[in-house]
């Protein structure tokens, strides 16, 4: 191919809005002719894409163990073999579910699971597939005794599941027509699926629903949460049959999540405290009225979750843009504070299903150090290694990383953290990869791949930026990058670039920008604000069409994403979201390289949305630049390929054009 695909342009307002039905023949011609430009592209990078892929696989143990967890007196782990995409789900030497062996090769090679959930007799499996990346999901109950699979299965469930405490039952969640998760449905074991009943629906089309078993197994949980206000509904795990309890019903703004313990509930809320508390409510009894103080709020650490063991209370925080874990004795009251080591390190729970244990295990990680799981005492605070991820070839001595800080236009101060090989020279030259997010309150925090080496050994620094609209510093930071304070989250990013050149870490012209989904929409925001700053931007299934997607309540997800992005149908939150849309703003004068993906499949960006930006893009171009874009035209998910083997060869070819627009030094 000598030239890149031209998009057909309709009149009216929006010359590509008949991109929206992707079955239309001009619409799959168009995603043919982007793909096979990409590969045209590809293939003039054949040998480097080779190299990073070569790489990436040798960091990869063959067959590898997971760390085991005790659930109703049996161990389970988890497991790679050799050679195989998928892991195996073990019970002590028997091989539960090989998802291998699930794969239909009638219907591709991919392969998404939804649940895993064991019956609490220890003797049945309910699980869920998914065979073209929709996330609409087959439910299936295995029978652990004979290793087959129970004749019903259910069809278009979604994720949560809860099984009875007899095992005879089970409630799962299905979605409506805009992917919305609305109902929670009871299924009887041996009965035909169309005659299972529902037992919550949520009408209120700003609400998803999830369903889940207590850690104690006494009580199942339905909760119903839109972006800023939750409601929970419960029912005892041994009569499933019944009709659920309210623990406190929803007010606008207010938020709850729960775990039961002896007797009680325990709620994470910020009912009275801005970075929430946590309190306890008496089982037969949970209103609000009813909720006593355990831990306080306060304004630099925010509460995120409370799990409940036997004796003990495990929350989650944040604090100081870092992962902390306070252990609270429900006896004595006592608290002790578990952190990882820096905010450079990121903290989380590991697999715990066993209410009466006296341990956690807890895994850490960062830029450059492999995960590691460690078993934390519950009674004294102590730490006990249990495994460490070996990465073949791999030396975490011969790379350093360390947070730092930019200051956004309005004096705020944002997180970044960094990564580099040991030695460099901060004058300035290095070329740069720089991540971010920033949406939903979700955190970023470091993680460890075995591609971030690839980048350091060839002079990168990689760098993740905590921007406002994520949660890393507090509910706070999030509320100042949402809705109308959305640009702040561009701003912030376009911050850390500046100061990563300012300060020497990165050379000027060298910094290539990522992010995916919400982390896209970041993309082709600065993508706009500030071309000049980028050497090659990628923007992975983007949120990029903003104005039009909002306001087409049709859409998947769109009526339940009002409350981050802002609902057009207000004048003044149109102007606002029409302002950033990179769809509405292609940019002026000279643009950076551009790699974007898509998937056909995808049902939170759908795929006529990077389509149209590109297409859009194409038309107003300048030459000079490229435009790369890469639509996932069989089966995939929202976050690209599955299998351990198809990701790391799509993130070989993500590197490939990072490394190629940016360039390297040995």
């Amino acid at each position: 191919m000598t030239s890149p695909p031209v998009a057909p342009a309709a009149g009216g307002p929006d010359p590509y809005a008949w991109m929206r039905d992707r079955d239309l023949p001009a619409m799959r011609d168009y995603l043919s002719a982007e793909r096979a430009w990409y590969d045209h592209w590809l293939a003039s990078v054949r040998g480097p894409r080779d190299e990073l892929a070569a790489e990436l696989a040798a960091r990869l143990i063959p067959a590898e163990e997971s760390v085991s967890w005790a659930q109703a007196g049996h161990t389970y782990f988890t497991r790679t073999v050799a050679g195989q995409e998928y892991e195996q789900f073990c019970r002590g030497a028997e091989v539960l579910l090989d998802e291998n062996l699930l794969v239909d090769p009638a219907r591709g090679d991919y392969l998404g699971l939804g649940v895993r959930e064991i019956s609490p007799d220890g003797r049945l499996l309910a699980y869920s597939v998914d065979f073209d990346g929709d996330e609409l999901y087959q439910l299936r109950i295995r029978d652990l005794t004979r290793g087959t699979d129970l004749p019903e299965r259910i069809e278009g469930t979604y994720y949560g599941l809860a099984w009875s405490a007899d095992s005879r039952s089970l409630l799962y969640v299905v979605t409506d027509a805009q992917y919305r998760a609305h109902e929670v449905w009871r299924h009887v074991l041996g009965t035909d699926p169309h005659r299972d009943t529902l037992v919550f629906r949520e009408e209120d089309q700003r609400f998803d629903l999830t369903v889940r078993v207590t850690r104690s197994g006494a009580y199942v949980l339905i909760e119903s949460e839109s972006r800023d206000s939750t409601e929970t509904l419960v029912l005892p795990a041994a009569r499933t049959d019944t009709a659920p309890v309210v623990i406190a019903r929803r007010r606008p703004g207010i938020e709850y999540r729960a775990d039961h313990g002896d007797g009680e509930f325990f709620l994470v809320t910020n009912l009275d405290a801005e970075e929430f508390r946590l309190v306890a409510a008496p089982a037969d009894a949970p209103g609000a009225q009813r909720w006593r103080t355990v831990l306080a709020g306060s304004p630099d650490t925010r509460l995120v979750s409370v799990d409940a063991f036997g004796r003990y209370l495990v929350v989650e925080q944040r604090h100081a843009a870092a992962t902390q874990l306070l252990i609270v004795d429900r006896q004595s009251g006592e608290r002790r504070l578990i952190e990882a080591g820096g905010p450079h390190v990121s903290l989380a729970l590991g697999p715990n299903e066993d209410y009466h244990a006296a341990a956690v295990t807890v895994r850490t990680e960062s830029l450059v150090e492999p995960p590691s799981w460690h078993d934390v005492d519950l009674a004294t605070g102590r730490w006990r290694e249990r495994k460490r991820q070996q990465v073949p070839g791999y030396d975490p001595a011969r790379y350093a990383t360390e947070r730092v800080t930019a200051v956004a236009p309005d004096g705020t101060s944002v997180p970044v953290t960094i990564a580099y090989r040991t030695g460099l020279r901060r004058d300035g030259s290095a070329p740069c990869l720089l991540y971010g997010y920033g949406a939903y309150e979700s955190c970023e925090w470091p993680a460890f791949s075995v591609a971030t080496p690839s980048l350091l050994d060839r002079g990168f620094v990689y760098a993740v930026a905590h921007v406002r609209g994520g949660g890393e510093r507090g509910r706070s930071w999030w509320q100042d990058g949402r809705l109308n304070r959305k640009r702040n989250t561009f701003t912030d990013f376009i911050a850390a670039a500046d100061m990563l050149a300012a300060q020497g870490w990165a050379a000027p012209g060298r910094i290539v920008s990522r992010g995916l989904s919400a982390g896209g929409l970041l993309q082709g925001a600065v993508y706009s604000l500030a071309p000049q700053r980028w050497r090659a931007v990628v923007a992975e299934v983007p949120f990029v069409d903003c104005v039009t997607t909002m306001l087409d309540p049709s859409i998947p997800l769109t009526v339940t994403e009002w409350d981050e992005w802002g609902d057009p149908r207000d004048p003044a939150m149109r102007a606002y979201l029409a302002s950033y849309s990179p769809y509405d703003n292609p940019p002026a004068g000279p643009r950076p390289d551009l790699l974007v993906t898509g998937s056909l499949h995808d049902p939170r960006v759908l795929i006529h949305e990077p389509a149209k930006w590109v297409a859009r893009l194409r038309a107003t171009g300048s030459a000079g630049s490229r435009v790369l874009f890469r639509p996932e035209l069989g089966a995939g998910a929202h976050t690209g390929p599955a299998g351990r083997f198809g990701q790391l060869g799509y993130e070989a070819e993500i590197l490939a054009f990072i490394v190629d627009a940016a360039g390297h030094r040995s």
